[in-house]
């Protein structure tokens, strides 16, 4: 089912509902109202009656009132349809009947309850029949019981009519509520419609595509086209990213492979050599495997790096002693490097993240001060830091730093500034660092000024 015909039928049963209801309580707000009236009206009836009968009773020696008391009576009868009107005596006789047709005789029960109350209606009533009585007093014939009763006709063909009219308005409201509904719900789901036309022609080999906002509207519609056109734009800086690391990393796996390849076509160009140089062979060729898996183990790490945080596992890991291993396998790589370690006044250094990418984070940041400073001949100092809302490790280094210009590209992968062209690297250290501080939610920064030094700043949040 699609949504402008669920969103149709859904505003159409709501509306449906709604004026079903409605109807329902304007036909029976009308039927009460129209019984009470018709009920008023009756219990004046006996009033009527209980005064001619009562007069006619004191002047029953007068033939002629008491004619025309028969005709008065006939008159009043003629005025409301099947009307009856009786009286009973105190002892619950029935002593006057006037009316037409033939008339059940009153429950004894109910007329008790007339005499105690006062009035009472006789229930259930069917057919629009109503009969009710009156406790009528009089000094010299005693409580009597005048009872009325008569079939509602104006009421019978006037909520016939209303019945009519409401279930021919409600279909037609129904009808016009469904149609408009479809209308509108199109109206609506159309930049939806055009977004899918649009979506449809964006590929994974043209993610340049964005798609169209109709305006600056802040609605539904264009909050989703917004964050569409932003996911994109994230796509297409990631497949550019990938494209990017794919060429990078094509082209340095392939340095060491033409130098590998290259030493050992020409050892094999001679049929003998001097062992000296057969030694020279193997160790240029070995230097290119070692190269090989550098290279290797730091695409497999930076890969690593980019699995989604909830794949990791997560320890407490303590800063200080993750520093001092690190140094203890820095001075195994740089024998003669000097690194200095202040460790501050604080007395925990736990973060909560993965214990060997954290390692390879550290480590990557000393070697690359270590590499920069060995000509130099410059000290490396690593120094922990303890605030309110974050821990740091600043490394800083006496090395010949960088130009602005290069400080913008140092965690793009294989980027190697101008000044680190002689120094052996892939430039893939600073970028996977900063991939495993993402995934643990910190941050690298990186200050330097050529001539200066550098330095980095690793920083993770407090744990709560």
């Amino acid at each position: 089912m699609s949504i402008r015909l669920r969103l149709a039928l859904q505003f159409g049963s709501i509306l449906a509902v709604t004026l079903l209801l409605f109807t329902l309580v304007i036909y029976f707000a009308t039927q009460q109202s129209r019984r009470e009236l018709f009920t008023q009206s009756l219990f004046k009836r006996t009033l009527v009656v209980g005064h001619a009968y009562v007069a006619g009773q004191n002047d029953r020696e007068n033939a002629g009132e008491e004619a025309s008391y028969r005709q008065y009576l006939r008159q009043l009868y003629r005025t409301l349809p099947a009307e009856q009107g009786r009286v009973y005596d105190a002892q619950d006789r029935l002593v006057f009947r006037e009316g037409q047709g033939a008339a059940k005789p009153a429950p004894p029960a109910w007329l008790a309850e007339v005499r105690r109350t006062g009035r009472a209606v006789l229930e259930p009533e069917t057919n629009y029949h109503e009969t009710v009585g009156l406790l009528y007093h009089d000094a010299q014939l005693g409580p009597l019981v005048v009872v009325a009763s008569s079939i509602d006709e104006d009421s019978r063909q006037q909520l016939s009519g209303l019945r009519q009219l409401l279930a021919l308005g409600f279909l037609v409201a129904v009808v016009a509520a469904g149609a408009g509904s479809w209308f509108f719900a199109g109206r609506a789901l159309r930049p939806l419609r055009r977004m899918v036309r649009e979506v449809d022609g964006i590929t994974a080999t043209d993610l340049s595509q964005r798609l169209t906002r109709a305006g600056e509207t802040t609605d539904e519609i264009g909050l989703l086209t917004q964050r569409f056109n932003r996911l994109l734009d994230r796509l297409e800086a990631a497949f550019v990213g990938q494209r990017t690391f794919v060429r990078d990393a094509s082209h340095e796996l392939r340095t060491p492979l033409t130098a590998l390849i290259g030493e050992l076509e020409v050892s094999l160009l001679q049929a003998e050599r001097p062992p000296a140089e057969y030694r020279r062979v193997l160790q240029s060729t070995l230097d290119s495997a070692r190269q090989l898996n550098s290279l290797t183990n730091g695409l497999l790490q930076i890969a690593r790096a980019s699995d989604d945080p909830s794949q990791v596992p997560m320890t407490d890991v303590r800063l200080d002693e993750l520093l001092l291993l690190a140094h203890e396998q820095l001075l195994r790589r740089h024998p003669t490097c000097r690194v200095d370690l202040d460790f501050g006044e604080a007395e925990s250094f736990t973060v909560h993240g993965n214990e060997a990418l954290l390692l390879s984070a550290v480590l990557n940041v000393l070697d690359n001060a270590c590499k920069f400073s060995k000509d130099a001949g410059g000290t490396v100092t690593a120094t922990l830091a303890h605030s309110r809302k974050q821990l740091s490790l600043l490394v800083a280094d006496e090395g010949p730093g960088l130009t602005e210009a290069d400080l913008q590209q140092v965690f793009v992968p294989f980027f190697r500034a101008a000044s680190a062209r002689a120094v052996p690297g892939h430039g893939i250290g600073l970028p996977l660092t900063a991939r495993i501080m993402a995934l643990h939610g910190g941050t690298v920064r990186v200050e330097s000024e050529p001539g200066n030094g550098t330095q980095v700043w690793l920083e993770w949040p407090v744990p709560s």
